[in-house]
């Protein structure tokens, strides 16, 4: 209904004009409301003709803002006014704060303006790396000795103050002291309950209150329990003095860890709890992490998963201080191994590995001594050195080392210290015929790497004794090995060995199928790399093993997703609505936001129209009390649209007898609110609407079992892989998959300046980085299946799509269980 002359206010008149300029809706009718700065917006438009430039929705906000200012100013001429609206339609002003700075700038200088010192003070053509805003934050951080998350808020502000940061984007600082305080402090965790003050409590002093705010901060998971029980660094006991001193004088007194895996396999989710505590223990206390690739089994190792290992830990958000490997030390082994010899504390012995595991009474719990336990030193120093000739096949000779046979622990009972391998290594090649076993390397390239924390899993708490004795029969620094739980998901299986064989044998499509639970598995999925650490973190570190349910690591990547992505509307099984009470040419424009408490998303504008989509699943033909969906006759509302719609009747295919259109009356009138909406997108082929999906997977458990029998097989589960065809997205689609690449493509840029690891700035960037939420559905990802002509460059994303185009998308995760949805 039409308001009366009576009924129009003096402002609406205005709303039109100012909707020209590019103003939506909304800020236009906030613009006109105040008289002075309306009055000063209609003037800009009409003296500098405005309507006719073909101003963006943003541009159009910086005039606006600029007459905001203009009318609270007595001192802006005209010469100033027109230099700063041009310096904005130039694009050099670029925020309202450059706009309120240029006014400022203009009442206190005359014109002509030096247009290098207008800029220098309006911020004109401002420039920081995101490296650069991490570093102002780091220093802040570690200046004024913050504490906690409790300190959130206030760092936030104190860094905004920053003079070199006064232009900075208030988003990438809030990233930035997010981040730092991620890898500071971990994960964030609920503060504990506040409890009720006492009314006869002294006012306190500012030291108490600081002290206060201290104690009360919730710890992290890098300073209680396990992790915060650890020695400090040199608190470990040495055979010699002199040794603790060396490791000191190397570290400085700092935290120093080691991620050290084998290069046979893709990492998985349990590997991300070992990345988060190294990683994260290190940098919790200002420490120094390497990447060691233990590469001492060149029969299994492939270039390929060194790659991904490097590959998943800058993912996961991580920079590796070092990427060393046990084979940079090959040399120093050998040397401590003839060393080890010489000492009479290692051997070299021909039994066959039949005779060895008999000898060494594994199956009875008793060793007994290997007949050439105490061949003459000399011997096993030729016999070692002939072993490095190639004067042995494989499983001919063996260096093992001469331990403690009485001791309880089966990892004393003369362990092998050098197999003869005849495998050419992918970095010393056909150098060496002998390769160092783990029980050997693994301790030895700790101590040379000085690493203050050897920190493993629970299955290495035998190997620690030996660990430390090989360490002293040598006499060299002795790095404490600490152990903690492994981490798995029920549901699931975590060898490398069996998700081979469900690779080779055609169970999964690779080792990537977002059914696995590799993390290169859970990143095409669409798994942020943020919702795994703070899945890991969420758990703390103890010593007792992590079994963790399904549902629970999915609540916690829900719960990430929640805020962080944007909503479009999607329909899953599309049913075609034809308006009737719509003309055929029918065509508006309706702007929605991204998301309807993050306003940083943004927002976007979608086409409606005569025809829309809605999900099959919102259609019944017998109506109900408890059914709020759409019937004939019914009417319910659209998400974000202008009106609601009644049923007024439908077609059905003459084959099928399904029903194949519906025929809907839109409502313009006075209704009473419907009680249902449903989700909707709108045909329109010039925007390029509805974004149709080839493929929509949705993936259940592999597994049927909680926990897969030794015959794994047995238990695949035949209905794992879903797949929906013919989806439909909002083209809202395509914004947000040009954004989502083009700022992971930033990033990853301006990480791979500063790393030690990798100047490869395409691997942190992947199809999987542009992930939404389909309203009401689920959490989405783009999966790398997906092929479109305007994926390859990022800046030329649009919405058309050419022939061989195929769009392919991953559920990550549903979304939760709407009870009072009636179905």
């Amino acid at each position: 209904m039409s308001k009366s002359a009576k009924e129009v206010k003096p402002e609406d008149d205005l709303i039109p004009l100012f909707k020209s300029i590019g103003l939506t809706q909304a800020k236009a009718a906030e613009a006109s409301k105040s008289a002075k700065s309306a009055a000063t917006l209609k003037s800009l438009i009409e003296k500098y003709s405005l309507a006719s430039r073909g101003l963006d929705e943003k541009h159009a906000g910086l005039v606006a803002a600029l007459a905001g200012q203009i009318a609270k100013s007595s001192e802006i001429s005209g010469e100033s006014e027109k230099y700063v609206l041009d310096r904005i339609l130039d694009e050099k002003l670029k925020s309202v704060d450059q706009v309120t700075a240029a006014v400022k700038y203009a009442e206190t200088h005359s014109t002509p303006f030096d247009s290098t010192d207008f800029d220098k003070e309006c911020g004109v053509g401002f420039s920081i790396t995101p490296e650069q805003v991490v570093e102002h934050v780091t220093n802040y951080v570690t200046s004024n000795s913050v504490s906690g998350w409790a300190n959130l808020g206030t760092t936030i502000s104190g860094v905004k103050a920053i003079p070199a940061l006064r232009w900075a984007s208030p988003l990438e600082i809030k990233n930035a002291v997010e981040q730092t305080f991620l890898n500071t402090f971990g994960p964030k965790q609920a503060a504990p309950p506040k409890g009720k003050e006492s009314k006869k409590d002294a006012k306190p002093t500012a030291k108490d209150a600081a002290l206060s705010e201290r104690a009360s901060a919730p710890k992290t998971v890098f300073e209680e329990g396990f992790l915060g029980s650890l020695h400090k660094p040199g608190g470990n006991p040495q055979i010699h003095s002199h040794l603790r001193e060396q490791h000191l004088n190397a570290t400085k007194g700092a935290v120093w860890t080691r991620f050290p895996p084998e290069p046979n396999g893709y990492l998985h989710i349990g590997h991300s709890k070992a990345i988060f505590v190294n990683f994260g223990y290190a940098a919790f206390h200002g420490g120094k992490c390497y990447l060691r690739y233990d590469d001492t089994n060149p029969e299994k190792e492939e270039q390929r998963y060194f790659d991904s290992i490097l590959e998943t830990i800058r993912w996961l958000g991580y920079e590796p201080w070092k990427v060393t490997y046990s084979s940079d030390y090959f040399d120093q082994l050998y040397e401590l191994a003839v060393e080890l010899i010489r000492r009479d504390k290692a051997y070299v012995c021909h039994c066959t590995q039949e005779q060895i595991k008999t000898d060494r009474g594994l199956k009875v719990g008793k060793p007994k001594p290997c007949v050439h336990r105490d061949r003459p030193i000399t011997e096993s120093l030729i016999e070692f050195e002939k072993m490095k000739n190639g004067g042995y096949r494989p499983k001919e000779a063996n260096l093992r080392m001469k331990q403690d046979l009485e001791d309880g622990n089966p990892q004393m009972w003369d362990l092998t210290a050098y197999r003869v391998l005849d495998s050419p290594h992918h970095r010393t090649k056909d150098k060496w015929k002998i390769y160092p076993t783990y029980d050997f390397t693994h301790c030895l390239v700790d101590s040379m790497e000085n690493i203050s924390h050897s920190l493993c899993t629970t299955e290495f708490i035998l190997s620690r004794q030996s660990y430390e004795w090989l360490c002293d029969a040598v006499e060299v620094y002795k790095p404490r090995q600490s152990e903690y739980g492994r981490l798995k998901i029920e549901g699931s299986v975590m060898s490398k060995r069996k998700i081979l064989a469900l690779v080779d044998e055609k169970f999964v499509n690779g080792w990537d199928d977002p059914r696995l639970y590799t993390l290169i598995a859970l990143r095409r999925r669409g798994v942020p790399p943020g919702a795994i650490l703070s899945f890991v973190g969420s758990l703390g570190v103890s010593t007792a093993p992590s079994n963790i349910e399904t549902s629970r690591f999915e609540q916690a990547v829900r719960q990430y997703l929640e805020g962080s992505v944007a909503r479009l509307l999607m329909v899953m099984k599309p049913l075609k609505v034809t308006i009737e009470n719509l003309p055929e040419d029918h065509m508006e424009w309706i702007e929605k936001p991204l998301h309807p408490k993050v306003a940083a998303l943004g927002n976007t504008k979608i086409p409606f129209t005569r025809t829309i989509f809605i999900d099959a699943d919102d259609f019944r033909l017998e109506d109900s009390e408890d059914y709020f969906r759409l019937a004939p006759g019914k009417t319910v509302g659209l998400f974000q649209a202008p009106h609601p719609i009644t049923c007024t009747s439908y077609k059905t295919d003459s084959e099928t007898g399904k029903v194949n259109e519906l025929i809907c009356r839109l409502e313009t009138g006075n209704i009473k609110k419907p009680k249902a909406f449903i989700q909707w997108v709108a045909e329109h082929a010039p925007s390029g609407s509805p974004v149709r999906i080839d493929e929509t997977r949705i993936f259940h458990r592999l597994f049927k079992s909680d926990d897969p029998p030794s015959d794994f097989r047995s238990d695949i589960n035949p209905d794992s892989l879903e797949t929906v065809t013919g989806a439909m997205v909002e083209i809202g689609f395509w914004e947000l998959v040009k954004r989502s690449i083009l700022e992971a493509r930033r990033e990853s840029s301006a990480r791979a300046k500063t790393s030690a690891a990798s100047n490869d700035v395409d691997s942190l960037v992947g199809k999987e980085c542009a992930r939404f939420q389909g309203l009401r559905i689920a959490y989405f990802a783009l999966d790398k299946d997906s092929k479109a002509s305007c994926l390859e460059e990022a800046d030329d994303i649009a919405p058309v799509r050419k022939q061989g185009d195929y769009l392919v998308l991953n559920r990550i995760v549903s979304l939760k269980e709407d009870v009072g949805k009636a179905a």
